[in-house]
């Protein structure tokens, strides 16, 4: 009689360490997960915020983020059914090998450059037109490349009037220390130091996106076939971002103490990275770029001009419709009570 007892002990037992385990499993199967590419810039933190304080999780998502810089790379994983979403500038987004059937639509935006691109040259350039037939130092896939297209057609030149040193932009800051090169178009934080390394050149700040605002724009990228199978996930994805923005807004501090590991960035290096570079894009931001399918926002109008300069730049290899290109209908979905 003691045995059954104990038997009968034990069953109890090990049903109530049962009951809190299914539940947890349960719970963790529960979450739907959502993988993202990107690469390493400041302006995505808000995706690594919302994880860190739970908001994702709380929403029933497990997001996962792969770093990698190739347009290649996130096109092919979008395409293969792997990678869910891929945040990049509008500009990028058009550029090849993405073809008018090459699967992703945007959805949303992140962030956008407000001084955290541009153009540094020497003191012996006054204005973009000294920079005629002088060499510039800068990658042709960096929206530098793209400013710098901007303001030699203000100034009635184009590429052909320049030369173009293909150089990464965190390597640019090195390569200005060669005096044949008259500038160099890269990001911060290595435009800040480029002045002030070269400062004994008269190094200075010639372009910057703070100059173009609303056109260097970060936006986020779902597969159209995902989109329309589970378009619950993707909008639970764009509260979660949006709710890390509206704790930026709020918290900065604690926001950047969450980030800034997550880029091996101090506290203080993350913040230098953000401040007067760029600024990350609200819900309410996001809604009026966006606008409505039946009226759609000023984004669009940023995206057919951003097309023909990336045709006339040979970045891109095929004219993209910008009412093909988005999808406002997620955002529209969000209200202000879905942040809270």
């Amino acid at each position: 009689m003691a045995r059954t007892s104990l038997l009968g002990l034990l069953a109890t037992s090990a049903l109530t360490i049962a009951i809190p385990l299914i539940a947890s499993a349960s719970a963790k199967a529960a979450e739907t997960p959502v993988s993202v590419i990107c690469n390493n810039w400041s302006g995505f933190a808000p995706v690594f915020v919302a994880s860190d304080l739970g908001y994702f999780k709380a929403l029933g998502l497990k997001v996962s983020v792969k770093v990698d810089d190739e347009q290649s790379d996130a096109l092919a994983g979008i395409e293969r059914g792997d990678i869910d979403v891929d945040m990049r500038t509008v500009d990028d987004y058009q550029r090849r090998p993405r073809t008018p059937t090459t699967p992703g639509v945007m959805i949303g935006t992140i962030d956008e450059s407000d001084g955290g691109d541009g153009v540094v040259a020497d003191g012996s350039i006054k204005s973009v037109s000294d920079l005629k037939g002088k060499t510039i130092a800068m990658e042709t896939d960096i929206p530098a490349y793209l400013l710098m297209q901007l303001e030699l057609s203000k100034a009635g030149l184009s590429y052909k009037d320049v030369h173009i040193k293909q150089v990464a932009g965190s390597d640019a800051l090195s390569v200005f220390s060669d005096k044949s090169i008259a500038a160099i178009g890269t990001f911060q934080p290595f435009m800040d130091q480029a002045v002030k390394i070269d400062a004994g050149r008269g190094a200075h700040i010639l372009i910057s996106s703070a100059s173009y605002p609303g056109t260097i724009i970060d936006a986020i990228i779902v597969n159209q076939s995902k989109l329309k199978a589970d378009p619950a996930t993707f909008k639970k994805f764009l509260i979660g971002v949006y709710k890390a923005v509206a704790y930026y807004n709020t918290n900065p501090t604690d926001f950047i103490r969450l980030a800034a590991p997550h880029f091996d960035l101090s506290a203080k290096d993350f913040k230098a990275s953000v401040d007067g570079s760029l600024t990350y894009t609200s819900l309410a931001t996001a809604q009026t770029y966006f606008g409505t399918a039946d009226k759609p926002g000023p984004i669009y109008g940023v995206f057919d001009t951003l097309m023909k300069l990336n045709l006339a730049n040979g970045a891109s290899d095929h004219q993209l419709a910008a009412a093909q290109s988005f999808d406002p209908a997620p955002l529209a979905s969000i209200t202000a009570a879905d942040l809270k």
